[in-house]
Order: C-alpha cells, then structure tokens, then sequence
C-alpha cells in the first residue's frame, strides 16, 4: 500500500499555495518612502499632512494645483491665460516629445499656472510654478504668463504671491529663455512702483534664472524648510571653487542667516502667514 494514501488531502480553504504566495496584495500606490528618513508613509496619510513627512518633517514637492487648493479660498481661483503653450521655436532636437511628455506628466499645458483668487478672503494675483512639467523650468510661455499676471495686478491695483520651482531657464530656447528674466523683472518693477506688494514663497528646488530674477524681488521673501535657494547648484559651486562648501548651504535655513529669506514657513502655516500679511499690508476684503 502506498505510505501516502494515508495522507489527509487538503481541502479548498487550505488551498496548495506557499507562504509567499497567499500574502495579500498591496500596491505599491499606497506606500511612499520618505527620501530624508527612508520610513515608508501611507499615501493618504501623507496627501492629509499636506505631502509632508509625519516622521521627519520632510515637505514633498506639491503639483501647482494642489499648492493653488492649500492657499486660496475655495473655489475662489480663477485661471490666466490657460491655452498658452510653448512652442520649438529655435527647432531644438526632442524639444517637441520633451514638452508633450511634460504636458502628459504635468497634466499643465506651461510650467506655471496663473490667475487670480482670494486668501482670507482678499484679492491677490497667484502664480504657481509646476515641478511636475520640465521642473518649473523658464522658457518664453512661462516669463510671458507671470508677466501679464503682475500686469494685471499692477493694472487693478492687487498684491501678487508667487510661488517658484525651478532649475532655471530653459535651454532648449536658448538666448529667448533667459530674455524672461528681464522681461518678469520690468514688471515687478513697475508693480512695485504702484507701491503694490510682492510676496515670493520659495519651495525647492529654485535655482538658475528664477532665483536671480522674479523669486528674490519680492517684498517679503518666505521659503518653505529645508528647499534648495541658489543660481549655481552646490557641486557646480564646489567644481569651480575647488572649495569644500559648508553643512546646509544653499538651503533655505542658510540663505535666512545670510538675509536673502525673511522667513522659513511651514506648509501647514503657510497660508494663515500670508493672510496675516496681507492684512497687515492693509489688503482690502473683497466685498
């Protein structure tokens, strides 16, 4: 007689799975690991804390339009100059893919979003830099948008916020990219000389042209913690300077030591900062 015909079959709920296999199945979407703690957060706790690490404080970079959501009133912002897209002017190889697979990650046709909204209940121009599309780089779209949105403000007499990401100009437009950060920086001027306030909110990275023009010309310069603030990355500064750069520089907390940051805001107080602001700036309610 055969010794296993003695053996008890298994029935259906024990089922002929090793241990590996009958483990439940869990996407991978309901799991982000924290690239400052390496802990493994859930997903929608961290969407709650405002994509910020519950452990370490770590801000993740937001999309603009979840960044319009944590700021303005709701259902209060209403979009600029939103079929503006950029174009291969200068016929730069892959330049066309590049903006279409930006388009398709970013879900944004430019690398920044503009329009008008109201914070407390007060009128303010609002631009949001995308670091979902070519990250927040500037070519001519992004320079003209911001442009007309100051011009707006400066027309109607209202503050503007900006809040800026980028790795600076875009090279696949060559001399015209950089010509943006002329063009942004004659319109805050004459914003400015409307006596009109500017507040830039800088979250990381900025860097490139953005950071020497439009995001440190604001009257009152906040920065989210720990974001990287410079022109130069740090290793291009270490390579040309062939010198050792000290613990924290370029980031937020270090650029505040050396008065270039006013204030380094946590995103779960970044809106009430700006409200509060806008009242001791004397900003009208809208009525």
């Amino acid at each position: 007689m055969d010794l296993f015909t003695f053996l008890k079959p298994k029935n259906e709920l024990e089922g002929s799975q090793s241990s590996a296999e009958s483990m439940p199945f869990i996407p991978d979407s309901l799991w982000v690991k924290c690239p400052a703690c390496n802990n493994m957060l859930l997903a929608s706790d961290l969407q709650e804390n405002h994509r910020v690490c519950t452990k370490c404080n770590h801000h993740f970079r937001m999309s603009a339009r979840e960044r319009i959501e944590l700021l303005s009133d709701e259902n209060s912002f209403t979009e600029f100059d939103s079929e503006m897209i950029s174009d291969d002017i200068l016929n730069f190889p892959n330049y066309k893919e590049k903006l279409e697979a930006a388009r398709e990650k970013s879900g944004e046709k430019e690398s920044v979003v503009t329009g008008k909204c109201t914070i407390g209940n007060m009128d303010v121009v609002l631009c949001v830099m995308s670091p979902d599309f070519m990250m927040g780089s500037m070519g001519t779209v992004t320079g003209e948008k911001i442009t007309r949105a100051f011009e707006y403000a400066t027309e109607n007499r209202l503050p503007v916020i900006v809040c800026t990401v980028s790795g600076g100009a875009r090279m696949q437009e060559g001399i015209l990219s950089l010509m943006q950060m002329a063009k942004t920086s004659g319109a805050v001027k004459r914003h400015s000389d409307e006596g009109l306030l500017y507040i830039t909110v800088i979250t990381d990275p900025t860097t490139g042209g953005v950071t020497a023009s439009f995001a440190m010309e604001g009257d009152i310069i906040l920065s989210e913690p720990n974001a990287l603030v410079g022109f130069a990355g740090p290793r291009v500064v270490e390579q040309t300077t062939h010198t050792k750069l000290p613990k924290g520089f370029q980031k937020a907390e270090f650029v505040q030591d050396k008065g270039f940051i006013d204030a380094v805001v946590q995103r779960k107080d970044l809106r009430k900062t700006l409200s509060t602001l806008l009242i001791m700036h004397n900003v009208k309610e809208n009525s």
